[in-house]
């Protein structure tokens, strides 16, 4: 079973099932403090286990590009280093409790929500790693989460879900991911 995120355990209101509502990412990473985050990551990876979850769909280590991207509330920050420190922090949180794991998500680039399914971000190799990586980065290597979810849009050409580039090349054979990637949801209906 998995549940949404970003502000806490998203579970059906009619299961009758009460989570606690976490701060926003992005305010979350304003206080630059990672073992807070970690514990938030705890407490939430046991509201994870008590609701008979396995991988809560968290964190979001998207880059802050525009101030119009709707899912900006889901993202640490326009910094890397930050994104990845904190998404690295709450996946070790939650993956304390044992059976627990977390989805660090969208996997790459996902800097819109209009159109989503099939904007064709052009980057440079420069630009990828330094940016719009760096952050999935910092949390592989760091807390080796469970999954990894790619994003609806293409970049360079290619749709993240089909890019050899950056699911196998990038996330298992330079950062050593060993989970599993999953796609996001209507990903692969076309």
């Amino acid at each position: 079973m998995t549940a949404d995120g970003p502000a806490g355990l998203r579970i059906q209101p009619q299961c009758g099932v009460n989570t606690t509502a976490w701060p926003c990412a992005t305010l979350l990473a304003c206080t630059w403090d990672p073992e807070l985050i970690e514990e938030i990551g705890k407490a939430g990876g046991e509201e994870v286990k008590e609701n008979n979850i396995g991988i809560w769909l968290t964190p979001a280590v998207n880059i802050h590009r525009s101030p119009l991207c709707g899912r900006n509330f889901e993202y640490y920050s326009e910094d890397p280093l930050l994104a990845g420190m904190m998404a690295a922090s709450m996946t070790l949180g939650v993956q304390k409790v044992p059976g627990c794991g977390t989805t660090i998500k969208h996997y790459a680039c996902n800097n819109q929500e209009d159109n989503r399914m099939y904007v064709n971000e052009h980057i440079s190799e420069r630009a990828m790693r330094e940016i719009y990586l760096k952050g999935f980065e910092i949390a592989v290597k760091t807390a080796q989460p469970m999954t990894i979810m790619s994003s609806y849009n293409l970049v360079n050409g290619v749709h993240t879900a089909n890019s050899h580039d950056l699911l196998t090349a990038a996330a298992r054979d330079e950062w050593g991911f060993a989970g599993y990637v999953m796609t996001d949801w209507g990903t692969s209906e076309d």
